[in-house]
């Protein structure tokens, strides 16, 4: 829960800020961002501080190395982080996230349905995880869609082609 309270509060602190008159701060989108940013710098710093052993055991049986791959998924969420605060990497990394997210939902599947303790309290039900990683993952694409839209008017605007001015047609060829 403190992923959802940290992304929608720093989100809502951020576009405040900006509605006060902060510039950079007056799209919701640099926000979103923002809030973003927060949020996997809160879960990608629980993958080195004493939640570490519950990841680690969140990691479904069939995967090697848990250790490993906690490692890296939370210096992926750290770099995630990181991109998100950068306009010209916000969109890769939003993308990236976005995917790392999907990739990593069946550790959050294996936690509740195994009835894992995460954090000193049972892992989150089902239901209520899988739609919070759904919000998540589109806060993600809401973070990708505006660069994707500005990259295809970028394309279509470079793919028109100005009409040549025709040759006179003349009648002695």
């Amino acid at each position: 829960m403190a992923p959802l309270i940290t992304l929608l509060a720093v989100t809502l602190l951020l576009r405040t800020a900006g509605a006060a008159g902060i510039r950079g701060l007056r799209s919701w989108h640099t926000s979103l961002r923002g809030g973003l940013a927060a949020m996997f710098v809160l879960t990608g710093v629980a993958h080195f501080n004493d939640m570490r052993g519950d990841l680690i055991a969140m990691v479904p049986p069939a995967l090697p190395y848990p250790e490993l791959l906690v490692t890296v998924t939370g210096v992926l969420e750290l770099l995630g982080a990181a991109g998100l605060l950068h306009r010209r990497t916000a969109p890769w990394a939003a993308g990236g996230l976005a995917l790392l997210m999907v990739a990593m939902f069946p550790a959050n599947v294996y936690a509740a349905l195994s009835g894992l303790m995460v954090n000193g309290a049972p892992a989150t039900a089902l239901l209520p995880r899988t739609l919070m990683q759904l919000v998540f993952i589109a806060a993600a694409i809401a973070v990708v869609l505006p660069y994707t839209r500005t990259l295809t008017h970028r394309r279509l605007a470079s793919t028109r082609t100005v009409p040549r001015a025709r040759k006179p047609h003349s009648l002695h060829q």
